[in-house]
């Protein structure tokens, strides 16, 4: 099985990188981007070799285009793309909003949101029959804080990833009729070290009571619902947001 190629941002770490190995395991090569951590890169892209698949780590900061033009031209020489996974993104330390600086907020939407933004164009510009591509499928990581609101703590990561769900819509009407797919996953509470990179370690534990099923989720169930809409089996599927959150945020 051959599915061509996949370029996942954030790929060395949580969800993007049992993504990334789901991916591989479904037939797909794998681009591998990284902002900083080398070695956690190359072993997700060992065990996609290992699965009989290509891959190649790229460094890149999705927030600089200069970067993600090096990304997306890796991508070609692995292969045809087939796919993106917008998955890069950021936290920071629990604050409320009038204590929020511009430079965090610069920090919070570069990369969250015009990365995101930045990405789909290039790989539109490769999948959309309207540029000569096949099709393909977009997968961009939104947030069960897009429909909470993240109050006393994450309201600017909140509103960023609230970005992503309108853009996600918006882009899938925009290309579904050249072939490419638009969709997003909506991670809930996920035991990832995202939490403790945001200064709160103990998230998760604390959190439990508030999640309907009464536990966190894995890196591998979202990446489960990543890859299904990266598959032709999600082919009449575009524009949709799908909630794996344990029942939290899940509902309209």
């Amino acid at each position: 099985m051959n599915n061509g190629v996949v370029v996942i941002t954030g790929g060395s770490r949580g969800i993007g990188a049992a993504s990334a190995i789901l991916a591989a395991e479904r037939g797909f090569d794998v681009v591998v981007n990284y902002a900083g951590n080398l070695a956690a890169a190359e072993a997700v892209c060992a065990q996609i070799i290992r699965a009989g698949r290509k891959s190649v780590a790229v460094q890149g900061d999705v927030s600089k285009p200069e970067d993600i033009e090096r990304i997306f031209n890796a991508a070609d020489a692995l292969g045809p793309l087939k796919g993106l996974v917008n998955n890069a993104g950021v936290v920071d330390v629990a604050m409320r909003v009038e204590d929020v600086d511009l430079a965090r907020l610069e920090r919070m939407f570069a990369i969250n949101v015009y990365g995101a933004m930045l990405c789909a164009g290039q790989a539109v510009r490769r999948l959309s029959r309207a540029h000569g591509g096949t099709g393909g499928s977009i997968v961009n990581l939104t947030s069960g804080a897009a429909k909470l609101g993240g109050a006393n703590m994450y309201v600017d990561y909140a509103a960023a990833k609230g970005a992503i769900d309108s853009f996600t819509v918006g882009l899938a009407l925009e290309v579904a009729e050249h072939g490419v797919r638009v969709n997003a996953v909506r991670p809930g509470v996920i035991e990832t070290d995202i939490h403790a990179s945001g200064g709160d370690p103990d998230r998760v534990a604390r959190m439990i009571e508030a999640i309907p099923v009464k536990r966190a989720g894995t890196a591998h169930e979202v990446a489960e619902a990543i890859v299904w809409l990266l598959s032709d089996a999600s082919s009449y599927t575009p524009g949709s947001i799908l909630s794996v959150t344990g029942g939290r945020a899940s509902l309209p």
